[in-house]
């Protein structure tokens, strides 16, 4: 028996490899002579730089940049295994788990830590970059990552503005002439799990900014600051991609990537099953177990076990979830591609003790399933 076992992170509480690494316990406690594949998955937030050194044999590269409050934070990216691509996700440095709870402000915090990345990147000689650029704190439209990486934001006034979204109100100019020219040489593909405009009520404040920490008063705010820098954005590139697919992702920072870099958006999920060579690794399994740290009705909107299970479908294996908790609207993933869903979660506990346990809760959940099979074989 071969089994592929493709887990997105149960985010906060396991990565994705440690996930596969306990599915792979599992299984083995009941099919120990099992042939078990391991691919960790992600779809471009946290975990995804871990899912893609692991998989091409690549290595964890760290530095210091400004996090969201523009505090120095550590922060790691990657090199794939033959040294040609740099692997980046924005939650590293302009991630939510950077603000603690009570100091949560999209109107300031900056995606600056983001650029440094990527301007880490381009330092080491690599042109090639995926850069994942879910799970953000931010809401300046990729200012700070763009100010990184040389273009300036000019007031009324010919001031500089300050870091964050709400400052976008009073952006009057955008210089690019310092932009960093080595972009020009790079290939730059975004891990992307939505597709949300820039503004307006699907537009990056109004749908991400309450999470974030925005009120009411502060979504309006924000979103008009977006509009008023897509005019901006627009007149300094001769490009008007404010209403693109993607361009609200990462409160705008999807629509910084394409007016100030050649990047392209992609649904983050392929980009890791292409990296990871994941159809090859699927072929002629018996079944693949994937999970994600919550499964509901947002999952079929491309993440991370839909797609796995749209590829494992076009070899025809059979697909199981594996997940932390099983929300609203999760039976929906039946419909794409998976077969049986289950929950890590074996008796009553806090939320806090689920996450604490995640990685043992895992390994009896899988073990119980591979029972299930088990007893099937048999009828």
């Amino acid at each position: 028996m071969r089994i592929v076992v493709a887990p997105d992170s149960y985010k906060g509480s396991v990565i994705a490899l440690g996930v596969a690494e306990a599915m792979e316990r599992g299984i083995h406690a009941v099919f120990p002579e099992a042939e078990v594949t391991k691919v960790p998955i992600a779809d471009g937030g946290e975990g995804t730089v871990e899912a893609l050194v692991a998989a091409t044999g690549g290595r964890l590269q760290y530095a210091e940049v400004r996090g969201p409050l523009g505090k120095p934070v550590r922060a790691h990216w990657g090199i794939s295994g033959d040294g040609t691509t740099a692997f980046i996700e924005m939650a590293a440095a302009s991630g939510l788990p950077l603000v603690p709870e009570e100091k949560r402000d999209p109107r300031i915090t900056s995606t600056f830590g983001t650029g440094e990345l990527m301007k880490a990147a381009l330092d080491a000689g690599l042109r090639k970059l995926i850069v994942g650029i879910g799970g953000s704190a931010t809401n300046d439209g990729g200012m700070g990552m763009a100010r990184a990486l040389g273009v300036r934001f000019f007031d009324a006034k010919g001031r500089d503005l300050p870091e964050g979204g709400a400052a976008l109100a009073g952006l009057a100019r955008i210089d690019l002439s310092g932009l960093d020219p080595r972009l020009a040489e790079a290939s730059i593909r975004v891990a992307c799990d939505v597709t949300n405009p820039l503004c307006g009520p699907r537009g990056a404040s109004a749908v991400y900014g309450p999470q974030k920490g925005a009120t009411p008063d502060m979504v309006a705010e924000l979103d008009a600051a977006l509009g008023i820098f897509a005019k901006a954005a627009t007149a300094a590139t001769g490009r008007d991609i404010s209403g693109s697919e993607g361009a609200g992702a990462a409160g705008g920072l999807g629509a910084g990537l394409l007016y100030f870099t050649p990047a392209r958006l992609e649904p983050g999920v392929s980009i890791v099953l292409e990296t990871t060579n994941f159809e090859a690794r699927v072929h002629g399994a018996d079944l693949v177990i994937t999970g994600e740290g919550c499964t509901d009705s947002q999952t079929v909107m491309g993440k991370a076990p839909v797609g796995v299970a749209a590829a494992a479908k076009r070899h025809g294996v059979p697909v199981i979830c594996l997940s932390g908790g099983l929300g609203e609207g999760a039976e929906e993933v039946l419909k794409h591609g998976i077969d049986a869903l289950g929950s890590i979660v074996s008796r009553p506990m806090t939320l806090k003790a689920c996450m604490d346990q995640g990685a043992a809760l895992v390994e009896a959940a899988t073990a119980r399933i591979c029972r299930l099979l088990k007893v099937g074989q048999s009828i």
